[in-house]
Formats: C-alpha cells, sequence, structure tokens
C-alpha cells in the first residue's frame, strides 16, 4: 500500500474522540448522569472500552470533556469578557447569557452531571479549576480590572469577592434548584454586586 493510500490515523483518531464526546452529551440528555456509563458511551460512539480508557481515567473526565467541547471557541480566540466602558450593562450581558445557558438542557445537563462528579473527584476538581474555572476567572477580573480603572469599582475591592457575590447566588438557586433564573434575576445580581463594590 502506497503512502497515499495508507489511512491518516490522526484523523480517524479525531473523529473516535469526538463521536465519544457527542455520545456523552446525548445520553446524559437522554437517560441522565446516573445511567450513563463507560459501556454506554462506547456503544453509542461505536468504540471500543479501550478506545476511551486510552483517552480519559474517568467516566467524570469523558463528561469534563464533553462539556468543554459545548464551549470550543470557533475562531481560537482566548477568553474575554465584552468591555464597552459601562461595567455595569457588560456585567448584565453576561450574567444574562450566564442564565440563559443554565436554562439550555443541552449545557444544564452536563455542567450539573460535571458538578456532581467534581465532588467525588478531587483529580477531576483540580483539572476543572486549571482548565475551565480558572482562566474563566482571569477573564472575569480583567474585566473587573479595567472597571476600577475607569472608577467603576473600588480601586481596593476583592476582585474574587466581587465574583462571589456575583456568581454565588446564581450557582446556588440553580445546584438546589430553590428558583428561576431569568434575566431580571441576573440585572438583580449586578445592581446588588455594584451597589457594593463601587467607589
Amino acid at each position: 500500500m502506497s503512502s497515499a493510500e495508507k489511512p491518516d490515523r490522526s484523523r480517524r483518531s479525531e473523529r473516535s474522540r469526538q463521536a465519544i464526546l457527542a455520545a456523552t452529551r446525548a445520553l446524559i440528555s437522554e437517560v441522565g448522569y446516573a445511567k450513563v456509563s463507560i459501556e454506554a458511551i462506547a456503544a453509542r460512539a461505536g468504540v471500543g472500552k479501550q478506545t476511551i480508557y486510552r483517552w480519559w481515567p474517568s467516566k467524570g473526565a469523558v463528561i469534563f470533556d464533553s462539556f468543554l467541547a459545548l464551549g470550543e471557541d470557533a475562531d481560537g480566540q482566548g477568553l474575554a469578557l465584552p468591555d464597552t466602558g459601562d461595567i455595569e450593562a457588560d456585567l448584565k450581558l453576561v450574567l444574562r447569557a450566564t442564565v440563559a445557558e443554565f436554562a439550555d438542557p443541552d449545557f444544564e445537563r452536563p455542567i450539573r452531571a460535571l458538578q456532581t462528579e467534581i465532588v467525588n473527584d478531587p483529580d477531576l476538581a483540580a483539572q476543572y479549576r486549571e482548565r475551565l474555572a480558572g482562566p474563566m476567572d482571569d477573564a472575569k477580573k480583567a474585566r473587573l480590572r479595567s472597571a476600577q480603572r475607569a472608577g467603576q469599582l473600588a480601586a481596593d475591592a476583592d476582585l474574587d469577592l466581587v465574583l462571589e457575590v456575583l456568581y454565588g447566588p446564581l450557582l446556588q438557586r440553580w445546584l438546589h434548584r430553590t428558583g428561576p433564573l431569568t434575566p431580571e434575576y441576573a440585572d438583580s445580581l449586578v445592581d446588588l454586586t455594584l451597589r457594593a463594590f463601587r467607589p
């Protein structure tokens, strides 16, 4: 067989990887987290279990990557929050988008499954902080620092605390299903946070 006729193993591997991630998301949506297994993912993706274990050490790791794949940036640019010069408008835009994501079953089910895994898997929790939560927080804090420079946030505000006040209630309401996540609720969290941390 000539080199031109040989199958491209990297293309085949990437197809398999994408099939596994898509199968994981589909199964979580269809049968719920508890019924998803490596065996079920392998069967749905048309691969062997060993193929999955070659790339991921656990079900939680597959779920994490399937979730990350939902948000992969097509243009490859880094994370950044909008910066129109108006911190209130920018935060309301971002928080309303967050609320909309948490109301979207394609987003909500994988992230809820991922949170379940993180609780029980310290290694996965560390990956989550390093690969997703940490970079997201860095992007948010970059926008908050811009607001500090513009005099829209107190210069001595603890930016980690600002993020906790802004996002903590939303995440708790979502996690415990204690109330609706609406655009109005998102706006109220921004208003409350800015009242607390304006100069």
